[in-house]
């Protein structure tokens, strides 16, 4: 028994550390970090990083607690599993309903920033085309990815992460170099700025969304506990180091009042794009910046849809023949594209939404399993996040804060910037 489990343990860690948090990183960063800028331009820059901040904190704690949970089953074992043997019928099918939700909503948020994304660089172009048309061309081209299968989805990606990270740290790089202090810690525009921080913290929890690859993780490394921790806070880390970076270079480029007009003009993809080609200090970095944002978000599109498209076969019972992965396809695909073509701008308003959801199943969920698991296992001697029963309640409380933040947003009772 000893030399079976010692093998187990040399086979995790013949597994590079690095693939997992790349994993991490890779879910975590994507279309969504271009609503920070703009959700953020109210507290600015030092406020924001104070958000960020906490926000990273949280998002860590409860995806360490979904591992805690985790390693009391078999490898393999996921959200539907967990949430079923631990809560209850009641909490797996709000869980699933949540998880379901944010995917399709992701889904429309990423064709209404693909359609932003790509008018802007056809306009670049001399081509002039309808946004709504243009959010039908991006999602019809990526839906036929996932239709053929997740091979082609998996090549696919990895060619256009490896392109994000060229491109992003080309565009970036320069836009860092080219920072106004000034702009980015004495900005114009009225002198208040804590209070919009309320307003942002939803979009904060969306960036740092990871939790469905921690069930994938004790999957991939078995029930190795100290690599999976290791890549969930390096992944994590390397997100955050990614956003800060971001907002220095829009917020160190763009002056603050300058937010008021990209707000006004829906705060899409390509209307933040456009705002930084006009400060750039040259074209081919300009188009450095546009391929960059054109990878961004269609591998976000099809990181999401490859899951809800795997989501919905299951659930339906679709088979992988062609007209079973066509079913799929159209019950995956035409919501959010026809919501893609009747409201062209809700990127930032459906980030939001996503966020609403995601605070259900990325942070009170993960903690009230931890806490039930705990009941369940208490003798347990796998891994256990410190700080006992305190630390379960801070991230309830972030994620019923976070909720009330968007919904208290939306009826108009907190400010928002712009």
């Amino acid at each position: 028994m000893a030399n079976h489990m010692n093998a187990a343990k040399d086979g995790a860690a013949s597994k590079s550390l690095l693939g997992g948090a790349m994993i991490i990183a890779g879910t975590a960063v994507g279309a969504g970090m271009f609503s920070l800028p703009v959700v953020g331009a109210g507290m600015w820059f030092s406020y924001s990083l104070v958000m960020m901040l906490g926000v990273w904190f949280c998002m860590l704690v409860s995806g360490l607690l979904l591992l805690e949970t985790n390693l009391h089953f078999e490898p393999g074992d996921s959200f539907d599993t967990l949430t079923r043997e631990t809560l209850g019928n009641f909490w797996r099918i709000v869980n699933g309903l949540s998880i379901a939700f944010v995917l399709y909503i992701l889904a429309y948020a990423y064709i209404s920033g693909g359609g932003s994304i790509v008018n802007h660089s056809l306009a670049a172009a001399g081509i002039e085309l309808p946004q709504s048309l243009a959010g039908l061309v991006f999602a019809l081209g990526l839906a036929f990815i996932v239709f053929i299968s997740t091979k082609a989805v998996d090549r696919i990606t990895t060619i256009m992460l490896g392109g994000m990270i060229i491109t992003f740290f080309l565009a970036v790089g320069n836009l860092l170099i080219e920072i106004d202090t000034v702009k980015l810690f004495t900005p114009d525009g009225e002198s208040r700025y804590l209070p919009y921080m309320l307003a942002a913290i939803p979009f904060g929890l969306v960036s740092f969304g990871y939790h469905g690859n921690v069930p994938s993780l004790v999957k991939y490394y078995g029930k190795d506990a100290s690599t999976i921790i290791k890549a969930i806070v390096t992944g994590t880390l390397i997100a955050f180091v990614i956003y800060v970076c971001w907002l220095v270079a829009t917020m160190g480029n763009i002056p603050r009042n300058d937010f008021v007009d990209i707000i006004a003009q829906g705060g899409n993809m390509g209307v933040l794009v456009s705002a930084l080609s006009d400060v750039m200090s040259s074209g081919w970095l300009t188009t450095m910046l546009t391929v960059f944002a054109n990878l961004a978000v269609a591998s976000s599109f099809l990181g999401v849809t490859l899951g809800l498209f795997d989501y919905l076969a299951d659930l339906f019972g679709f088979d992988e023949s062609r007209s079973g992965r066509f079913k799929t396809a159209a019950v995956t695909f035409l919501p959010p594209t026809v919501l893609g073509l009747l409201f062209p701008n809700g990127f930032l308003i459906a980030i939001g939404f996503a966020a609403l959801a995601a605070t259900i199943w990325a942070a009170i969920v993960p903690a009230m399993m931890a806490y039930k698991a705990r009941k369940l296992y208490p003798n347990s001697e796998s891994f256990r996040v410190p700080g006992g029963t305190f630390v379960i309640a801070i991230v309830i409380l972030f994620g019923v804060v976070t909720g009330a933040c968007h919904l208290l947003a939306m009826a108009e009772l907190l400010p928002v910037y712009g």
